[in-house]
């Protein structure tokens, strides 16, 4: 059984950072596409970075390009997004994300595992 636990959100003022950690069972983050997504109060979820399967492609939404990185410890099981310069606009929850079983598209990739998601929030 495949699990995902997010950690790391908290509220942060505007330039701050912050980062996400993300621990799996059940799979390996290595040989699996990997993603963050957020969403924030009354819009939809969207894709916010990814990184490819058994090799470091990394894509980053617009909104976040400069700003956040996406990386793997492939030793801990664990994917991590490190968040600076955060924004007012960032607030949302963050949740980590891995490819198979259908599930939300992101980049040419479906996702269908999903952890329960860890609240950022950032004030100006």
């Amino acid at each position: 059984q495949v699990q995902l636990v997010e950690s790391g959100g908290a509220s942060v003022q505007a330039g701050g950072s912050l980062r996400l950690s993300c621990a799996v069972s059940g799979a390996s983050v290595g040989s699996k596409f990997m993603a963050w997504f957020r969403q924030a109060p009354g819009k939809e979820r969207e894709g916010v970075a990814r990184i490819a399967a058994n090799r470091d492609h990394l894509f980053y939404a617009d909104s976040v390009k400069g700003r956040f990185t996406i990386s793997r410890d492939s030793a801990k099981n664990s994917i991590y997004l490190q968040m600076n310069n955060l924004k007012p606009e960032d607030t949302a929850v963050y949740y980590c994300a891995m490819g198979g079983n259908g599930g939300t598209l992101f980049f040419g990739v479906r996702y269908g595992y999903w952890g329960q998601g860890t609240q950022v929030t950032v004030s100006s």
